[in-house]
C-alpha cells in the first residue's frame, strides 16, 4: 500500500487516481503523518455465472433439478393471500 501526502494527491490526483483503477492498489492519504483517508478500488460485481464459475460441484440434472423445484415450492399455493388480513 502507498502512502502519501495531501499535497502529494492534490498534485497528482490523475496520477494517483489511474494508479488505483489501473493496478488496483490502494493509496493512504497522510496529513502531518496522520492517516487521514485511503483510495481504493471500487470491487466489481459479479455475475452469477461468474461466481459459480471456479465451483467444482456437479451439476444438477434437468430431472434432479425440477424436483428440487416442486419440493421448494410443496408448501406455497398458487393462490395470492394478503399477510395483513
Amino acid at each position: 500500500m502507498q502512502i502519501i501526502s495531501a499535497t502529494n494527491l492534490a498534485r497528482n490526483t490523475r496520477e494517483i487516481l489511474d494508479q488505483v483503477a489501473n493496478r488496483g492498489e490502494t493509496v493512504s492519504i497522510e496529513r502531518n503523518h496522520t492517516t487521514i483517508a485511503q483510495i481504493m478500488p471500487l470491487q466489481r460485481n459479479m455475475t452469477a455465472t461468474q461466481a459459480l464459475a471456479g465451483l467444482a460441484l456437479p451439476m444438477l440434472t434437468l430431472m434432479q433439478a425440477s424436483a428440487w423445484l416442486n419440493d421448494c415450492k410443496a408448501e406455497f399455493g398458487d393462490t395470492v393471500r394478503n399477510p395483513w388480513a
